[in-house]
């Protein structure tokens, strides 16, 4: 019976945090226990880089729901608790404290981690990285106008974070060892007009450029290029990306590969076993391939998927990727996940800063970028899911409105 079921999950973040509220919006009865290791129940991270950063909204908004409303749907909130090992055959998470739980099924939203910089003086003071609630405010904390920030990296962490300080005051530089800020996610060309925008306002951007060291006595005072570069600075951010937590599922021997390795049903190799959120590797039925997204989008309706599947409803999670960046006085959007594509076609003002980038390939819609045209996002969703055959003059013709392209379902 479903109501002496004991649902287990780690992770206790947004993706975690949203699976435990649709278990029981979805009639679940048993015990829900959700862990987490940090102290704040589950919250939201993109405000992190942003709003939180510039000290424009209180901690509490970030919440994705306050203590109470755990408290009054009976979820078990196990904060700055650890889980150490899952014993697969006996249905059992052991937690650092030394405890354990038994689990009919269970659910991991262990998330990621941000990777390291491993060169000579990263141990120094006054070297961030943005993952947490913490971090954003240590972070916070070093800003005030005139200071100098460098940044590692111009993904979209490194990019916002840029943004903010600019927005503070503070002399930023930029360093990235690509040839253009957002390469992997955007491209060459549009990756040049958001170098452009960073340089605009005034950062200093170098790219094709690695950090080779960083110098100081017990604080950074310096960072050190591969091409013999120095920079002062009075405090670092590091921004190189993250890796999926899946170390936990590696060492109870469910499949691992660029994350936890789900269906898309979230379900892992293991029975009873699921994962969803930034660890988890699924397979796309719409777009017919395996992907890991970092995204905020993601984690809310993979958590929301992966406990309908918990409870037996056989719905295959096929969301179409979508995210947003806000970067100065610009609103970007994504949608659709191009891993290539034969051209990038450009619809509105890009001089103007207001335009979407179409990304097509074999004459079929993979991905678009929205700068400013919020508008754009759901027929270029829609396009992607149905994967129609779409002229390119007519993406970039504003004379054709763009839901018109979008085929009527019978």
């Amino acid at each position: 019976m479903t109501d002496q079921q004991t649902f287990v999950i780690v992770g206790a973040n947004l993706a975690g945090g949203r699976a435990a509220l649709a278990l029981r919006a979805e009639g679940f009865a048993g015990r829900i226990v959700l862990i987490g290791e940090e102290p704040d129940p589950p919250y939201e991270r993109p405000p992190l880089s942003k709003e939180y950063l510039r000290g424009d909204i209180p901690k509490e908004k970030l919440l994705i729901a306050g203590p109470e409303v755990y408290e009054d749907r009976r979820i078990d909130l196990m904060l700055g608790t650890r889980a150490t090992r899952i014993d697969l055959h006996a249905h059992v998470v052991e937690l650092d404290a030394g405890a354990r739980i038994d689990y009919d099924k269970l659910l991991l939203a262990t998330g990621a981690y941000p990777r390291k910089l491993e060169v000579p003086g990263s141990q120094l003071e006054g070297i961030y990285e943005l993952r947490t609630r913490g971090d954003s405010e240590r972070i916070a904390a070093e800003f005030a106008p005139g200071r100098r920030l460098t940044v590692i990296g111009a993904g979209f962490i490194g990019a916002e974070i840029a943004a903010s300080a600019r927005s503070k005051g503070l002399d930023v530089t930029v360093v990235e060892a690509l040839s253009v800020p957002l390469l992997r996610a955007l491209g060459e060309e549009m990756g040049g007009i958001y170098a452009d925008i960073h340089r605009d306002h005034g950062v200093h951007l170098h790219t094709n450029e690695a950090i080779e060291r960083f110098e100081g006595d017990t604080h950074v005072q310096r960072v050190i290029t591969s091409t013999g570069r120095s920079i002062d600075c009075d405090f670092v951010v590091v921004g190189v990306g993250v890796a999926p937590a899946n170390e936990l599922a590696e060492a109870a021997g469910i499949e691992v590969d660029n994350g936890i390795v789900v269906n898309e049903y979230c379900e892992t190799s293991a029975p009873d076993v699921y994962a969803c959120g930034d660890v988890a590797n699924f397979f796309h039925p719409l777009l017919g391939h395996r992907l890991r997204i970092e995204h905020w989008s993601n984690a809310q309706n993979q958590g929301v998927a992966a406990a309908k599947s918990m409870l037996g409803i056989r719905e295959p999670y096929a969301d179409i990727p979508w995210f947003w960046s806000d970067q100065y006085e610009l609103n970007l959007q994504y949608v659709g996940h191009a891993m290539r594509w034969d051209e990038v076609v450009l619809r509105g003002d890009v001089l103007g800063r207001k335009f979407t980038a179409f990304y097509v390939e074999d004459g079929r819609l993979r991905a678009a970028l929205t700068v400013n045209r919020h508008r754009d996002i759901r027929p270029a969703r829609e396009l992607i899911r149905q994967g129609v055959q779409i002229e390119s003059a007519k993406l970039k013709d504003e004379e054709v409105e763009l839901k018109s392209l979008v085929p009527v379902a019978p």
